[in-house]
């Protein structure tokens, strides 16, 4: 190989590597671009992966009306919103449903957790209502203006909606608030990720 071939042979392999690394940091799950919910579209704000310790743990994508950037923007936004996970390990129901409940008492004041006390025991509930959500198996919550928040498993609709847009604040709160669980994910949400 000749001098001036080194550098070029070494920039592509430099490119090859950044190309792979950003490819490892994809999600695994194949989020649509646009999703139609309850006749609205909506458009993909963004997607990460939640990693326990060096675990992967679910997918999640993040579905709104419009693009936003930062939790503020997402929280002011109106319309409905979706979250759409895909679990990437077997997760124990009870396990998932208790870890919700704290992200959102970590991220929303006391009084204002005890006032969604009924809409937070009905989440707990549908997921505690199953021994496990195994790898490769979808839920969802959805925000429907009026309606409240629906929860899916497996596309199925659990129940019917509860709470208002206070509570699914609070839910978007457990990965967008200012003590998410998981910062690379709040990041990728928001679209910062690619920054």
């Amino acid at each position: 190989m000749t001098p001036i071939r080194t550098p070029f042979a070494a920039l592509m392999l430099g490119l090859a590597l950044i190309a792979g690394a950003a490819e490892a940091a994809s999600t695994t799950t194949k989020f649509e671009p646009l999703l139609q919910v309850q006749g609205t579209p909506l458009l993909l704000n963004g997607a990460g992966t939640r990693f326990k310790a060096i675990f992967k743990v679910y997918d999640l994508g993040l579905y709104t009306s419009k693009k936003v950037g930062t939790p503020e923007e997402l929280l002011a936004l109106g319309g409905p919103k979706r979250l759409q996970f895909t679990a990437l390990r077997d997760l124990p129901g009870t396990d998932l449903g208790r870890l919700f409940i704290k992200g959102m008492s970590e991220n929303s004041p006391k009084e204002m957790v005890q006032k969604h006390t009924l809409s937070a025991t009905r989440l707990i509930e549908i997921f505690s209502g199953r021994s496990k959500m195994a790898a490769g198996e979808t839920f969802a919550m959805e925000f429907m203006p009026g309606k409240g928040t629906t929860f899916y498993i497996m596309g199925q609709p659990q129940g019917e909606p509860v709470g208002d847009a206070e509570f699914f604040a609070m839910v978007l709160k457990i990965w967008v608030g200012d003590a998410p669980a998981d910062h690379l994910l709040k990041a990728a949400l928001l679209g910062r990720d690619k920054e």
